[in-house]
């Protein structure tokens, strides 16, 4: 009898003592907040159809940030040194309009897909961007 009503007792402190931790841990502010900013792509994917051999070209992908706060570029990057990128630096606030641009140096003949991959403040981790075509000697 004794040994059960000390394993009762024990067990009732560590029941009260894991409330008490659950109810700290429950009150404080989640670690993770989501982002305001939101890309909205006119497109996400452009074909050059047939280029000429050593030719380069060129398209520009076009966004509104459709979230509530100033979107922030922090990286564009291409998939090969065959491909080139300029983009929007500045801020674009909400409502606004930025662009991601893709020169693709097309020095060797044959099908292509290329990516470009931008990262920003906003809840994606990553948006990809391709470009392909054909090029032709």
């Amino acid at each position: 009898m004794k040994k059960t009503s000390i394993l009762m007792l024990a067990v009732t402190v560590a029941v009260a003592a894991l409330a008490q931790q659950l109810s700290a841990t429950s009150n404080t502010a989640p670690l993770v907040t989501a982002a305001d900013a939101t890309f909205t792509w006119n497109e996400t994917v452009y074909d050059f159809g047939k280029i000429k051999l050593n030719e380069s070209v060129s398209h520009e992908f076009t966004f509104t940030n459709s979230g509530d706060e100033p979107l922030v570029i922090a990286s564009v990057k291409a998939s090969c040194g065959c491909t080139v990128t300029e983009y929007t630096k500045e801020p674009i606030p909400a409502g606004g309009k930025g662009y991601v641009k893709a020169t693709y140096n097309a020095a060797k003949a044959g099908v292509f897909s290329k990516t470009v991959t931008i990262t920003a403040n906003t809840s994606e981790d990553s948006v990809l961007l391709t470009i392909k075509g054909e090029v032709m000697e």
